[in-house]
C-alpha cells in the first residue's frame, strides 16, 4: 500500500457551490490546513477560474470521487444539492477559530463559521450553516439543513427546526422552538414559539407571513 509523505499536508473535502458561502468553507478550510482540492458549481465560470485560490473544475456531474461539503447559503438549494447525490460522503467544516465544546455533536456535512460558539450539550445537524460570530448555547438542537446567521445567539435550549433561517443578529429566549422552515428577521428577539414555515419580524418578534 503506498502511503503520502509524512509531511503531506492534509487535503480537505471538494466544494460544492462557488458564491459566497463557498468562499467562506474555502478560506477555512486553508485556515485549517486542510484546503479543499478544488470546487465543483453548475453556475456560470471561465476555464481556470479560481474561488479564493481554489481551482474551479467543473460542474456538478463532474464530481470526482471523495469527501465533500455542500457550501450553499441557502437552505433549500442546499438541500435540493445533498439530496441529489445520495451516497456521497459528507464532511464536517468547522473554522479553527470558532470555539466548539467538546460535548456537542457536529453533525455530517454542517459548517461552523469564524468566532461561533457552540456550547456543551448543543447538537448541530446535518448541513446546519452556524455562521460567523454566532452563538449556540448549552443544549439547544439546530435540525438538518436550518441557517443560523452571523451574530445571532440562541440561547439555552432553544430548538430551530430543520430548513429554518435566523437571522442577521437574531436573538431567541431560553427554551424557544423555532418551527421547521420558519425564518427569524434580522434583529428579532423571540420570545416564544414559533410555528412552522412563519415569518417573524421585530422586538419582540411577531408573526407577518406564514
Amino acid at each position: 500500500m503506498s502511503r503520502a509523505p509524512a509531511d503531506a499536508a492534509p487535503v480537505g473535502p471538494w466544494i460544492l457551490g462557488a458564491g459566497g458561502q463557498a468562499r467562506v468553507v474555502a478560506a477555512a478550510l486553508r485556515a485549517l490546513g486542510t484546503a479543499s482540492p478544488g470546487v465543483f458549481d453548475d453556475g456560470p465560470f471561465e476555464p481556470g477560474e479560481h474561488l479564493g485560490g481554489t481551482a474551479i473544475l467543473g460542474r456538478v456531474p463532474d464530481l470526482r470521487p471523495g469527501p465533500v461539503h455542500a457550501a450553499l447559503g441557502g437552505n433549500a438549494a442546499r438541500r435540493t444539492l445533498v439530496e441529489g447525490l445520495a451516497g456521497r460522503s459528507w464532511r464536517a467544516v468547522v473554522h479553527p477559530a470558532a470555539v466548539v465544546d467538546p460535548g456537542a455533536d457536529i453533525a455530517d456535512g454542517a459548517f461552523v463559521g469564524m468566532g461561533a460558539l457552540v456550547q456543551v450539550g448543543a447538537v448541530i445537524g446535518r448541513h446546519v450553516i452556524i455562521n460567523s460570530g454566532a452563538v449556540i448555547e448549552h443544549d439547544c438542537r439546530v435540525e438538518d439543513f436550518a441557517h443560523v446567521a452571523p451574530g445571532a445567539a440562541l440561547a439555552g435550549g432553544v430548538r430551530v427546526g430543520e430548513g429554518a433561517l435566523v437571522g442577521l443578529g437574531a436573538r431567541v429566549l431560553q427554551g424557544v422552538s423555532i418551527g421547521a422552515g420558519a425564518v427569524v428577521g434580522a434583529g428579532a428577539v423571540v420570545t416564544r414559539d414559533v410555528p412552522d414555515g412563519v415569518t417573524v419580524l421585530g422586538v419582540p418578534a411577531r408573526a407577518v407571513e406564514r
